[in-house]
């Protein structure tokens, strides 16, 4: 079995069924978090929550309105504004964020199964998700006793010049359904860290395990009103009121670059600050000196994980014309090992779509590439006989411009390969779009992998790896993929105002 998240296999080891520390009912919560209380919508509104692999109800949670919104805002400000959270020490807040860390840690099993079965992905992935997203809880509490200022050596006399840097104040969190703990930590984690009260509104397609993480802060022992979470299917109608309302001082986004420029052009009346990170369209080139199996094993990781589902999935597939045919052998035989089915099952590698939505826009990119001569080597059906939201591992070939295949991110479990001469052709193609977050390549030539990773135009680059994201790296594109970086030390950078004090007058 692939292990998708390989190096936290110890970990998995660790925690099995018989170290759980409560049911999972109590985990799943009917209602949201604000201000400290667990509230239901004023209209009395909610939606069910529904498990993508069977079509089951796993539960059903408030749909808020922009009322509810516009509550959780002034708690948010007024807990920034008292002696709650933004004047506690870094050190306090540290403390906070450690418990919560603790407990995420030990209910791990609940929180994966919750996850697994509002998200559809395998359980494995989840338990490698938790590890993964509470990684940056651990990191963040760490750094929140390291947002260092500066003394900057006066240009005359009688004077000292310093650098603080402080909390900005309420900060909204919209997070996405393909990592429902992990978007919420990466973002909520640094903010707090910086000293700002959150507001987090997660996908619709997975609230269950926002809703979980609300119940463990709140054992952690968060001040009311600094974690605050809301569920709606209205969530255009949220993002309006988070860009205009002047109580909100910075957005954080993840999902799709169409969403990201309103939010973007929204804001902008306000001068708001905003973070995005968004859609990619990921070039994945092996050159001819790659080692064959590694690069296998990198393409496997990098496109198959949660189905596809990632916005740092590889979605375009470069491979020399030396190394083609013993890589597209290799990359077949390893494709067709991939255990496909509803994600609690312990051997199953690819999970469902999240929903039909996604499915139709998977299969609509193969069948206008099938109708415009591509080839479909592996797979490229839907699996009827499992669920309505399977569709096979695929592998399609003789891609070209003029497919979607090519131009847009599938966001789905299909492999485009293109097969190419040179290096510059290789670095031309897979510059040729408007989106980018992440790249990778394999190859052997020292040279070469200087070359080719100053020449591509991403935020991040996996050279012989197709797993990068880590807490202590920073994490965010260019072009149309975002503005910002989350993870590492710059992680705090988009909570925090920098301020500029200069003291005159002195006597020495």
């Amino acid at each position: 079995m692939i292990k998708f998240y390989h190096f936290h296999k110890i970990h998995l080891k660790k925690f099995t069924s018989t170290n759980w520390k409560r049911s999972i009912s109590s985990l799943i919560q009917s209602k949201n978090f604000v201000g400290g209380n667990w509230i239901t919508s004023g209209t009395g509104e909610t939606f069910d929550v529904t498990n993508p692999a069977t079509g089951n109800i796993i539960g059903s949670v408030p749909d808020m309105t922009v009322t509810e919104a516009e509550k959780a805002i002034r708690e948010a400000k007024t807990a920034f504004a008292s002696a709650r959270w933004s004047k506690l020490t870094g050190k306090e807040r540290s403390s906070l964020l450690k418990k919560w860390h603790t407990l995420i840690e030990e209910n791990r099993n609940e929180i994966a199964d919750i996850m697994t079965q509002e998200s559809g992905k395998p359980i494995s992935e989840s338990h490698g998700e938790i590890t993964y997203g509470n990684s940056f809880t651990e990191w963040f509490a760490e750094e929140a006793r390291r947002i260092y200022g500066e003394v900057i050596p006066p240009p005359g006399p009688n004077r000292e010049l310093f650098v603080l840097k402080q909390p900005i104040g309420v900060a909204a969190l919209i997070t996405p359904w393909n990592f429902p703990l992990a978007m919420i930590t990466r973002k909520a984690a640094a903010a707090l860290a910086a000293g700002c009260t959150v507001i987090i509104k997660p996908s619709e397609d997975t609230p269950l395990t926002a809703l979980a993480l609300a119940k463990l802060s709140e054992e952690a022992g968060f001040p009311n009103g600094t974690i605050n979470i809301l569920t709606t299917t209205k969530a255009a109608n949220f993002g309006k009121l988070f860009c205009s309302s002047p109580d909100v001082d910075t957005i954080s986004f993840t999902g799709s670059t169409e969403v990201g420029k309103i939010l973007y052009r929204d804001s902008s009346a306000n001068v708001k600050r905003i973070s995005l990170e968004l859609g990619g369209n990921a070039p994945f080139i092996v050159f001819n000196s790659a080692d064959v199996e590694k690069a296998v094993e990198g393409s496997i990781v990098s496109k198959f994980r949660n189905c596809g589902q990632t916005c740092v999935s590889a979605n375009r597939f470069f491979v020399q014309d030396g190394i083609y045919d013993s890589f597209m052998k290799a990359l077949i035989e390893r494709v067709g090992k991939l255990k496909i089915g509803p994600g609690l099952n312990t051997d199953t590698q690819i999970g469902p779509l999240i929903n039909k939505n996604q499915f139709d826009k998977v299969k609509s990119f193969v069948d206008d590439a099938s109708s415009k001569s591509a080839k479909i080597l592996h797979g490229g059906r839907a699996r009827k006989d499992i669920g309505n939201l399977f569709y096979e591992p695929t592998i399609v070939t003789n891609i070209n411009q003029n497919m979607k295949l090519y131009t847009d991110e599938v966001f789905g479990p299909v492999i485009s390969v293109i097969k190419f001469k040179t290096e510059e052709e290789a670095v031309i193609k897979a510059n040729d779009t408007r989106r980018g977050l992440a790249g990778y390549f394999y190859s052997q030539d020292l040279s070469q992998i200087f070359r080719v990773a100053k020449a591509l135009q991403v935020g991040m680059v996996g050279i012989n790896e197709g797993l990068i994201s880590t807490a202590e790296a920073p994490f965010g594109g260019v072009k149309e993929s975002g503005i910002g970086r989350e993870g590492s030390h710059h992680g705090i950078d988009e909570y925090v105002e920098v301020k500029y004090i200069c003291l005159g007058n002195l006597k020495y």
